[in-house]
């Protein structure tokens, strides 16, 4: 389903209630299952976590995840540790070309028992169910820290914990760290000095509690990037956010002062608003927060400001090969982009065009990261409901700020 965005004007001022994160809601959707003793509040009710619960209570051997990767990774882990049960792990078309060997490998490495059912390296796996009493892992530092966090949300269940080595410069360190703070939240013990990871063994019942789950900050950077499209005095409050997140998106407090935005904390809820602004050459280094890489350019390109972005090397192996994807869309749109495997940069733009289609490439992140331009021009989002994976109640909460949105 294409929806049309005709050029819009949003209320001076507007508040939106935003669903938890994504990432939060996943990692805690694990813990719960080998944690059944805490409850959850606020969790996202995003396509992937009612994806990942569903998994989670399936009793099915075969769990097709459609196209969410962190569910794909973290339940390869999760199965992997369920004694005597046999599990088929399987995907999207796109699901199937994105790569698993490192995570299988690792868990190999610590005794588990995992094939592949078509292609070497790729879902969809096999894994049979069963005790893993080794301990020590290595992995490169520069993978996707969902691996990394999938070996670690299940640590605490091996025999004997788990000792994680990361070999070379860390990538996605607040996506690890998170998931080391949600360890300790529900009473697990664990360290990470240097490029070592340790997470102890538990064998006790942990104490019952509920945990609410923070929203998702990169539901927020769409609002961050309308605030930095509209007119000076623009206020937009978000709730509910934590001015200490654990996530690495929560950057965008920080990048977007670049664009004459403000934030100001207020209990759980953040205001943004847009106070002047700034056309210098951005340069920014994303290897923290991917995935607002999309959501930056399209800010600059409708700003008619230059950027370079570097860190972005993961965002090939996502939805679909992201830096592509933004090349070929913000080229539609009359703007210049030169790519590498890991960075973008984007030339000052003139003028933008009206009316383009947007192709979304089955990735919410490209729908919702373009949409902030119906604040400059017309457009047309295709598929764009496809923002269900994360965020489906996006295209509402637009119109409820003022987008003219039609079907």
């Amino acid at each position: 389903m294409h929806f049309t965005l005709q050029k819009s004007k949003i209320a001076k001022q507007s508040s939106v209630e935003i669903t938890g994160s994504k990432s939060e809601s996943n990692r805690l959707l694990l813990l719960q299952a080998l944690y059944p003793e805490f409850k959850l509040e606020n969790v996202s009710n995003s396509d992937d976590s009612n994806l990942m619960t569903n998994a989670l209570s399936s009793q099915s051997e075969v769990i097709d995840i459609h196209h969410a990767g962190t569910a794909m990774r973290f339940l390869t882990a999760y199965f992997s540790i369920q004694e005597g049960r046999d599990t088929i792990l399987t995907g999207s078309k796109r699901m199937k070309e994105r790569p698993i060997k490192i995570l299988v490998e690792a868990l190999q490495e610590l005794g588990a028992d995992i094939s592949y059912e078509e292609n070497e390296g790729f879902p969809p796996i096999k894994i049979k169910g069963k005790k893993l009493n080794k301990n020590k892992v290595s992995l490169k530092a520069n993978v996707s820290s969902q691996y990394i966090s999938a070996l670690l949300l299940i640590a605490s269940k091996l025999e004997n914990g788990l000792e994680l080595t990361l070999e070379g410069e860390i990538t996605s360190i607040p996506y690890i760290k998170m998931t080391l703070s949600l360890l300790d939240e529900i009473g697990i013990e664990s360290s990470f000095e240097g490029n070592t990871i340790t997470v102890k063994p538990n064998t006790k019942k942990l104490n019952a509690k509920t945990l609410t789950v923070e929203s998702d900050w990169s539901s927020a950077s769409y609002y961050f990037s309308i605030a930095a499209l509209s007119d000076v005095g623009t206020e937009i409050t978000l709730s509910s956010y934590k001015e200490n997140s654990l996530q690495g998106d929560s950057a965008l407090v920080e990048i977007y002062k670049h664009f004459g935005v403000s934030t100001v904390f207020n209990e759980n809820a953040l205001t943004l608003k847009k106070e002047t602004s700034n056309l210098e050459l951005l340069t920014l280094d994303l290897k923290n927060a991917p995935d607002i890489a999309q959501t930056i350019a399209v800010t600059c390109f409708a700003l008619g400001m230059s950027c370079d972005l570097v860190g972005l090397h993961t965002l090939k192996i996502k939805e679909t090969d992201r830096l592509v994807a933004l090349k070929t869309e913000i080229e539609k749109l009359g703007g210049k982009v030169e790519i590498t495997d890991k960075s973008l940069h984007l030339s000052t733009s003139i003028d933008v065009k009206s009316m383009v289609s947007i192709t979304t490439y089955n990735d919410h992140r490209m729908a919702m990261a373009f949409a902030p331009l119906a604040l400059k021009t017309s457009i047309i989002i295709e598929d764009a409901m496809v923002v269900s994976k994360s965020y489906p109640t996006f295209w509402e909460d637009l119109k409820s700020i003022g987008f003219q949105i039609s079907k």
